[in-house]
């Protein structure tokens, strides 16, 4: 292997998956990911528990990554990893990690904002697949458990949020909704299989009015335990009789919210390459109506493969992979953070 590669090693930690990925001159070669299940059966994601996973998994997970990708530690030029934001617990075993490996091998560490790796998702180039990249300045639905944002995005490096969720991100009202009304968790991929089965216009939830680009998402979810409350006391069977129906509403409520505000933000901007990402990209009624919201409005929608929309290390060193190129290095005190507000 040629020395003048550039190999980085990709290590994500943010909240449940532990992932490495190893990227060599911007392409793909591995991306291992080990999921807790441990979660489940306590509906949402226990800090304590995701921590000591993290701490079993991340030596297997990081060899795997290497065996697949056929280098080894030696061959590896930088390590990028996950700063924030996150669980604290979680993104200190990543951090750690890295900080360990940086000093073992003598080679460079490179800090990722975790949002940042999930904008950039569309940049992950494989082998044998022809490259299809949004150019700049493109616009990104940012959608996630925790985030839900429109971010301009005028270079890799260069970042502007034109709108964000006032409270609950659409991710949370997802799962909280799917949790209280007794569906699984995670809810996003509960009430999307459910949403194909029903009638998204049988029920109407009320929208928020929110001035701007910016979102609110805890009004409707508010507004959907009200109704199906009320609707069991007087049939205590509304729910099981009508949950498709539900959801496919609920979803479609969601989607138009967030729909909203994107073609408000291109029109604005006069921006016509739309990019989503996050967990919730995954969403198929989501990834459905942006491209045709798409080809309506004239734009260029790219959407990224499904193993990309999770929490994942590929999106991660191909974000530290672009800082690296720019020169950027980072010093063995760093520390990481748990919330955007202090990255």
């Amino acid at each position: 292997m040629s020395s003048m590669a550039d190999i980085i090693l990709g290590i994500e930690s943010s909240c449940d998956d532990t992932s490495a990925a190893v990227l060599r001159d911007g392409v793909l070669l591995s991306n291992v990911i080990a999921s807790q299940q441990v979660h489940k059966d306590f509906g949402g994601v226990v800090p304590e528990l995701a921590s000591r996973a993290h701490e079993q998994n991340i030596v297997p997970v990081v060899s795997e990554a290497l065996r697949k990708a056929g280098v080894t530690p030696a061959d590896l030029t930088a390590i990028a990893f996950t700063r924030g934001p996150g669980l604290l617990g979680s993104l200190l075993v990543g951090t750690s990690f890295a900080k360990a490996l940086s000093l073992s091998l003598d080679i460079p560490m490179v800090m990722v904002n975790h949002l940042q790796g999930h904008i950039l998702a569309n940049f992950v180039r494989q082998p044998d697949k022809p490259v299809d990249e949004p150019a700049f300045p493109y616009l990104c639905l940012l959608v996630s458990g925790g985030n839900s944002q429109i971010v301009k995005v005028n270079s890799p490096l260069e970042y502007e949020i034109l709108g964000q969720t006032i409270d609950d991100a659409v991710g949370e009202a997802f799962d909280k909704c799917s949790k209280m009304l007794g569906l699984g968790y995670p809810g996003g991929p509960v009430i999307d299989r459910l949403a194909k089965l029903g009638d998204p216009n049988r029920f109407h939830f009320a929208k928020p009015n929110i001035p701007g680009l910016d979102y609110s998402f805890s009004g409707i979810k508010t507004s959907l335990l009200y109704f199906v409350r009320d609707e069991m006391a007087k049939d205590p069977e509304f729910l099981e009789k009508n949950k498709e129906d539900l959801c496919a509403s609920f979803q479609k409520t969601l989607i138009d919210i967030l729909m909203g505000k994107l073609i408000r933000a291109a029109k604005e901007t006069k921006i016509k390459q739309i990019t989503i990402g996050g967990g919730v990209s995954a969403n198929s009624g989501l990834r459905e109506r942006i491209v045709a919201e798409g080809k309506k409005r004239g734009w260029k929608t790219f959407l990224p493969e499904f193993k990309f929309t999770t929490d994942n290390a590929a999106m991660i060193a191909v974000a530290g992979w672009f800082r690296y190129q720019a020169g950027e290095r980072t010093p063995l005190d760093v520390a990481p953070v748990s919330r955007m507000a202090d990255y």
